[in-house]
């Protein structure tokens, strides 16, 4: 079976590869930042189950089943995506992981100095994107041991023009390109809420609609692109340290969702 993907219907398409979404066109334009463009080498990923640094921790998390090995967004990124099914509008991928397996850091050693990562409790991750007319659903299932604590995040990046003139819009306030990226690496952060708009003087906006994420990061180094990131939680401001206290508690199952629709 192919490791490339697509999804079609009359008002839209999603080109998927090996589980990661590199296209999303509606009525011909293009909204996924491109793998190849200036700014970042992926069009999205999953941060789970640390988000955030752990470098100045020592790349270490303590869990009630003792310390894991953690890497920046932690080691989901490092497990490859199984195809379960697929149709002409959806497709489910899966992950699977058992408790305390060595997962080799594509980061060591030119990028971090941590060789191997592994987590103290056994997971299933799925993902399962559809198209819905002019829109992408991704939905998450995390099915896990009870009581494990994770950090959850999904890290899609959207096409910009490059001149720096979109607005990040919420109920509450509207936030410049500029603004993000003068935070830098630590992400702007936008707390208690479940959607967000994406404001384009040229193009499509985009409207981000998530359901028991809560909260969005920002982030990006140039102006043809922007991630505008659903989280769990934001990583801890003051230390450094990835902590049990500032994580979700698994309830066994856990659901979440984000929908991407063009305005």
């Amino acid at each position: 079976m192919s490791a490339t993907i697509l999804l079609k219907n009359c008002y839209s398409s999603a080109t998927i590869c090996k589980g990661e979404l590199i296209s999303f066109i509606v009525n011909n334009e293009e909204l996924m930042h491109s793998k190849e463009a200036d700014g970042w080498n992926a069009s999205d990923i999953e941060m789970f189950p640390i988000i955030g640094p752990t470098k100045l921790n020592d790349f270490s998390v303590d869990t009630p089943n003792g310390v894991a090995k953690q890497d920046q967004h932690g080691l989901l990124r490092e497990l490859n995506y199984q195809l379960i099914s697929s149709y002409k509008t959806f497709a489910v991928f899966e992950k699977k992981y058992k408790k305390n397996t060595l997962i080799k850091n594509s980061k060591f050693p030119k990028k971090s100095t941590q060789e191997n990562l592994f987590w103290t409790y056994d997971f299933i991750f799925r993902k399962i994107i559809s198209l819905e007319k002019s829109a992408i659903k991704i939905d998450f299932e995390i099915i896990s041991d009870k009581k494990m604590p994770y950090m959850l995040g999904y890290h899609p990046s959207f096409k910009l023009a490059g001149f720096g003139t979109e607005i990040i819009k919420t109920k509450d306030k509207e936030i410049s390109l500029s603004e993000i990226l003068n935070v830098g690496s630590a992400a702007y952060k936008v707390l208690n809420t479940n959607e967000i708009n994406l404001i384009k003087k040229e193009g499509s906006s985009i409207k981000i609609i998530t359901k028991n994420f809560d909260n969005f990061m920002l982030w990006t180094p140039v102006k043809n692109m922007v991630c505008i990131e659903p989280i769990t939680q934001y990583p801890l401001e003051k230390d450094s340290e990835n902590s049990i206290k500032n994580s979700r508690i698994s309830t066994g199952k856990d659901l979440f969702s984000v929908i991407i629709s063009a305005l």
